[in-house]
């Protein structure tokens, strides 16, 4: 299988020119069969078997799965959530937070990576954002904020601009400062290698419906065992642990704690099948072809209007506009989708390996064509 061959199993790639990958990539066939075939076999078996033993089953094989994919070292470093924004969350509320303690993001963050810091800005913690410059992090300005720092919040990759951040060298000079790292790496799966064992984080949240093609609601938290021991999930559930029935709540060692109870295991079946396919393709056949298409679309665009880097880092390029929701709709009127942002103010095109030279020129084509 080549990109243009998962491209044929997409039905919705049929009906316009999509470039919004970054919000959603939309499944191929196999892989709502892979999540239909599931809920399938756990519903219309469930007369005859125990459901809970196969979606625990399940649960598990997802879990062995997820953690090849993303470099961890044991299955139990990978707990299922349902987002990216689902993860962060999580973490955010399970650490036992004082008064004066100090939460580190930068200006880059989705709101997943801003809404819960706010919450807790009402409970005294104190929330220091990083300015950024074109999505880039000064060194020293970053040396300086995390000096106090009990949690750091950064994105390997920048919805903003599609910037590839340093997550290994972020994340060794919150440790020396004895910060927690908290990495939002959605952008990452699917179009570029990803090895959280080398970036060295104490937790990535991650999701599979953006660039790997997977369903909704099929999320994955990456906790290092270590620092997973001083996390308390306030949403204690008999999935996170050790025994449901006893005296005592004793959470699962590892992320599973962070799993709480009932839910459907067909999102993930969905998951599990399009990392296959992505393994299938090859990461970096999915990259050369990103990078390819990418240059190919920046080429056409004015300088003064490109925002991401000139060179190559990441399928998500940034192209400033004086009204981006106005583009949008025009756009959407030649069957062009793409999204705004709320910062910069720009619109973002995203390019994947099952995009098309056809659709990136159609694409930059109309953006030149300013009104």
């Amino acid at each position: 299988m080549d990109p243009l061959d998962l491209r044929a199993d997409v039905p919705a790639l049929a009906d316009a020119t999509y470039l919004n990958y970054g919000a959603h990539g939309p499944s191929p066939r196999h892989v709502v069969e892979a999540a239909n075939g599931m809920l399938a076999d756990h519903e219309y078996g469930s007369g005859g078997s125990n459901p809970y033993t196969v979606a625990f089953d399940f649960y598990d094989e997802a879990r062995e799965r997820i953690a090849a994919f993303i470099g961890a070292d044991a299955p139990e470093e990978v707990a299922l959530t349902e987002s990216t924004t689902d993860g962060i969350a999580r973490i955010a509320c399970a650490i036992d937070w004082k008064p004066g303690d100090v939460v580190v993001r930068t200006d880059l963050e989705h709101p997943a990576g801003i809404l819960p810091w706010k919450r807790l800005e009402r409970e005294g913690v104190e929330v220091r954002v990083l300015e950024t410059t074109e999505g880039r992090i000064d060194h020293d300005a970053y040396l300086d904020a995390v000096a106090d720092a009990r949690l750091v919040c950064f994105s390997a990759l920048t919805w903003t601009h599609g910037t590839v951040l340093p997550v290994r060298e972020l994340v060794e000079i919150a440790r020396d400062a004895g910060a927690f790292t908290l990495v939002d790496a959605v952008q990452v799966p699917g179009q570029l290698p990803m090895d959280v064992s080398e970036w060295g984080a104490d937790a990535v949240a991650a999701a599979g419906h953006k660039w790997p093609l997977g369903p909704w609601g099929a999320g994955f938290l990456y906790v290092d065992r270590e620092a997973a021991t001083d996390l308390a999930p306030p949403g204690a559930g008999y999935r996170g642990v050790t025994d449901p029935t006893g005296e005592e709540i004793e959470y699962e060692p590892g992320a599973k704690r962070f799993e709480v109870g009932t839910t459907s295991p067909a999102p993930h079946a969905g998951l599990c099948a399009a990392l296959d396919t992505v393994e299938t393709v090859g990461i970096g056949t999915f990259k050369s072809r990103i990078e390819r298409l990418t240059q190919r679309f920046k080429s056409a665009i004015d300088d003064d209007r490109l925002l991401s880097p000139e060179g190559f880092e990441s399928g998500l390029v940034t192209v400033a506009c004086e009204d981006p929701e106005a583009t949008v709709e025009r756009l959407a009127g030649r069957d062009i989708v793409v999204r705004s942002l709320p910062y910069p103010e720009a619109v973002r095109v995203s390019i994947h390996a099952v995009s098309t030279e056809a659709e990136v020129d159609a694409a930059a084509s109309a953006l030149m064509d300013e009104p």
